[in-house]
């Protein structure tokens, strides 16, 4: 299955925020320019690797800076010959959950844990608010309110270019009262849970369980076979703010998927 990182849209994306697009079979390099410095070269979760390509486009935009994400281990064994080395932090999730969503909907539900079901049935008259780019700026408040100065915030401009390249993929929803909210992609009959945030009170109600089944039963009326969690805590690169959000991903059930994480290499003018 295709990454939604390989996917045409995303690429698109990607250049409204300031990176520049090389495609060669199929898959996407993403280059992003730094001055006279140089720049650093993404190549993340691709079916296939060509090594020589990259040093080709390495020379074409004085790369000092190359990060590569496999797919698989066979992809490894040909970067660490490539002179590639495993960074400390990945820069993808290197572990995710994925979750079968073409079973009927009353099979999927009753896969969650207790908690899951628990919250979302004691939720289940709550409203929900879809936001187009129109509202992407009441989006982006409450977002930023739930957070402060913890955690970034894309700008208005990037979540409007989101919203707009992924168009019906894209579902940006809160609930009404905008104590939660998040961003779901499809992407390859993939259903992706972006990016998201909740406030104190959307924690005390716990809302969020109601936005993500909101947002993987959308997945699902849009085709998608599968749901990404899109990161869980991985004992391989150990992170353990990640510990908190992996308990309540891991409340709605899902198959533990492995990455191998980062591979890059430096090189110097």
């Amino acid at each position: 299955m295709t990454d939604i990182r390989q996917t045409h849209q995303y690429s698109k994306y990607l250049t409204t925020t300031g990176w520049i697009i090389e495609e060669k079979d199929n898959t996407y390099y993403f280059i992003k320019r730094f001055s006279i410095l140089g720049s650093v070269i993404k190549l993340q979760r691709p079916k296939n690797i060509d090594i020589s390509y990259l040093e080709t486009l390495s020379k074409k935009y004085k790369a000092f800076h190359i990060i590569i994400e496999p797919l698989n281990e066979k992809q490894v064994k040909e970067l660490i010959s490539g002179g590639y080395k495993l960074s400390k932090n990945p820069y993808l999730p290197s572990k995710t959950l994925l979750l079968d969503i073409t079973r009927p909907q009353e099979v999927i539900f009753n896969n969650f844990k207790n908690d899951s079901r628990g919250y979302i049935t004691k939720n289940a008259t709550l409203q929900f608010k879809h936001h187009s780019e129109r509202s992407m700026s009441e989006f982006r408040q409450a977002w930023k309110m739930t957070v402060g100065l913890k955690r970034h915030v894309p700008s208005l401009k990037n979540l409007k270019s989101l919203n707009k390249t992924f168009g019906k993929n894209s579902l940006f929803i809160t609930t009404k009262n905008m104590d939660a909210g998040a961003i779901f992609l499809i992407g390859e009959k993939t259903g992706y849970y972006w990016q998201a945030f909740t406030s104190k009170d959307g924690r005390k109600s716990k809302s969020q369980y109601n936005i993500v089944y909101e947002g993987m039963i959308w997945s699902k009326k849009m085709d998608a076979i599968s749901f990404d969690f899109e990161g869980v805590y991985d004992e391989r690169f150990p992170n353990r703010s990640w510990l908190g959000f992996t308990h309540f991903k891991k409340s709605f059930s899902g198959k533990s998927t492995l990455y191998p994480g980062a591979y890059t290499k430096i090189k110097f003018p």
